[in-house]
C-alpha cells in the first residue's frame, strides 16, 4: 500500500500543547508537486486518534492508546479507555508527594509513558464512558485553571503557616479534583455486569502492568542497567533500562515486526517535525544553518539526515536540545521512494490531516534515534539477545 504526503506549508506552533491551526496551503508553480511516498512495512491495529485537548496530558493518551492496542493484540474487543481517569489518580499521588518533597517535583500536567501502568496497578481503570473529567464545563480538556488552583493549594500547604500540617489539606485536594474533573464511582455498570475500577482493569483489560518494560539510551548512566530517566515529569521516578542506541532501535523494529505497538516520548519541539507534513526529519543542515531555500524545501521530498550517534544524541539531552515535551504511540514502518525508513507514529491532537493519515505522522529513523527519551513496550516484544543483557 503507498501513500503519498505532498509538500505544504512547513509550519506549526511549539509549545505544550503544540496547537497547529494554520491554514493548509499548497503552492502551485505549474510543476508537479513534489513529496514523500510511502510504501508500507508494518502497520499494527490502534483504536481511533483521540484529542488531548488544551491539556499536557499526552503521556495519559499515549500509553493508554498503547494499552488499548495491546488489548487488540491479544484479541480482545477494543475498549475506549478514560485517560482522564488516569490523569486524576496522578494529580492526586503527585500532590502527596509535592508535599513530602516540600516543594522540591516538577507539579505540572505533564507525566512520563509508565504512569498509566502506574494507576493501572494501584486504582484500576475506567471506561471513557464512565470517567469522561470534564465537569468543569467544556467539551474538550482545559486544565490551566486546574493546575494553577493545585499548584496554587499545595504551596500554601508546604508554607505551613499553622506551625504542623492539618490533616484534612489532602482532603481539599481530593475535592478539588472531584469538582473539577468529576467523582469517582466505586461502582459502575459495563455491558450489562458491575464492576469496580480494580475489577474493570483486571477482568477486562487484563494487562499485567510487570509485562512491560521502559528502555532508553543516555551514557551519563551505566549500559545495560536500570535507571530512573531523569527528566522533570518523571514524578513518580519510574525506571528504564539503559541500552546502546542501537540495541533500543533493534528493539524497537523487532516489536514492530512481531506485532507489537510500542509507546514513544520524544522531543517535537524540532522544526524538523511537521504534523501538517505529515513526516518528522532531521535535516543534515541544522536549521539556523539553512538558507531560506532550503528551509522553504524541507519538506519537498526526502533529503540527507544527520547521522545519529550515541554522542550528539547525549549532547543533545545534555543541552535542553531534546526535552521529554511529548508522548505518542508507534503503530509501524514505512520506507520512502529512496528507501529510508520511517515508523508510523499515532498522535494525540485529534484527527487533523495530511495526506498520510489524519492524526497520524512519519518519523524517520533518524528522528526518533535522536530524539527519543524513552520507549515502552512488552518485555516479550525484546530481541532475544537484549533480554539476555538485562537479565529478563
Amino acid at each position: 500500500m503507498r501513500y503519498r504526503v505532498l509538500a505544504l506549508a512547513a509550519l506549526w506552533s511549539t509549545g505544550m500543547f503544540a496547537q497547529d491551526d494554520l491554514i493548509n496551503k499548497v503552492k502551485d508553480n505549474g510543476a508537479e508537486e513534489a513529496g514523500f511516498e510511502f510504501t508500507t512495512i508494518v502497520d499494527l491495529e490502534a483504536t481511533p486518534v483521540k484529542n488531548q485537548g488544551r491539556s499536557g496530558t499526552c503521556w495519559s493518551y499515549a500509553t493508554t492508546g498503547f494499552v488499548e492496542s495491546e488489548m487488540l493484540r491479544m484479541g480482545k474487543d477494543p475498549v475506549d479507555i478514560s485517560e482522564m481517569f488516569t490523569v486524576r489518580n496522578v494529580y492526586y499521588d503527585k500532590a502527596l508527594k509535592y508535599v513530602r518533597l516540600h516543594g522540591y517535583l516538577n507539579f505540572a500536567q505533564g507525566g512520563a509513558l509508565p504512569d498509566v501502568m502506574y494507576v493501572i496497578a494501584r486504582y484500576g481503570a475506567m471506561p471513557q464512558v464512565e470517567y469522561e473529567g470534564l465537569d468543569y464545563g467544556t467539551e474538550i480538556n482545559n486544565h490551566g485553571e486546574l493546575e494553577a488552583v493545585l499548584k496554587s493549594m499545595l504551596d500554601e500547604v508546604i508554607k505551613n503557616k499553622n506551625g504542623s500540617l492539618t490533616p484534612v489539606w489532602q482532603e481539599a485536594i481530593d475535592a478539588t479534583l472531584d469538582a473539577y474533573l468529576g467523582e469517582v464511582p466505586e461502582e459502575f455498570e459495563w455491558e450489562g455486569k458491575t464492576y469496580t475500577p480494580r475489577s474493570f482493569a483486571d477482568e477486562v483489560l487484563g494487562i499485567n502492568p510487570d509485562d512491560y518494560v521502559q528502555l532508553t539510551s543516555f551514557t551519563h548512566h551505566p549500559m545495560n542497567s536500570e535507571v530512573m530517566i531523569q527528566v522533570p515529569d518523571n514524578w513518580a521516578w519510574g525506571k528504564a533500562y539503559n541500552v546502546h542506541l542501537q540495541d533500543m532501535m533493534d528493539a524497537l523494529d523487532n516489536a514492530l515486526n512481531e506485532g507489537y505497538t510500542v509507546a514513544w516520548a520524544t522531543d517535537v519541539s524540532e522544526k524538523g517535525f511537521s504534523l501538517r507534513n505529515g513526516v518528522a526529519i532531521v535535516p543534515a543542515t541544522d536549521y539556523n544553518d539553512m538558507s531560506a531555500e532550503e528551509r522553504k524545501a524541507m519538506f519537498d521530498g526526502p533529503k540527507e539526515e544527520k547521522e545519529i550517534t550515541q554522542e550528539n544524541r547525549q549532547e543533545a539531552y545534555d543541552n535542553y536540545e531534546t526535552t521529554d515535551d511529548h508522548g505518542m504511540l508507534i503503530t509501524g514502518m514505512v520506507k520512502d521512494q529512496e528507501g529510508n525508513i520511517y515508523y508510523i507514529v499515532k498522535n494525540s491532537w485529534g484527527e487533523r490531516g495530511n495526506d498520510f493519515r489524519a492524526g497520524y505522522i512519519n518519523a524517520s529513523r533518524a528522528f526518533v534515534a535522536y530524539k527519543s527519551i524513552g520507549i515502552m513496550m512488552h518485555k516479550d516484544a525484546l530481541p532475544k539477545s537484549l533480554k539476555k543483557k538485562l537479565g529478563l
